[in-house]
């Protein structure tokens, strides 16, 4: 799960499994495999950071340090 700032201010956290691609034209659009798409205040190379970030986190087996 990552958390993205609507462009109104609200944070959100979204299924970053879910996320089928990420547009900037220029603000940042977020369409799921739901179908639903989100328009959000974060660049285009933070979300793909926060996405990395969160599969590394899954993938850890604890204690191995990793």
């Amino acid at each position: 799960m990552i958390k993205v700032t609507r462009l109104s201010g609200e944070e959100i956290i979204i299924n970053a499994n879910l996320i089928q691609y990420v547009e900037a034209k220029p603000d940042t659009y977020i369409s799921l495999t739901t179908s639903d798409r989100l328009v959000v205040r974060e660049p285009l190379d933070e979300i793909i950071r926060r996405c990395l970030e969160y599969s590394r986190s899954i993938r850890v087996i604890p204690g191995l340090g990793v």
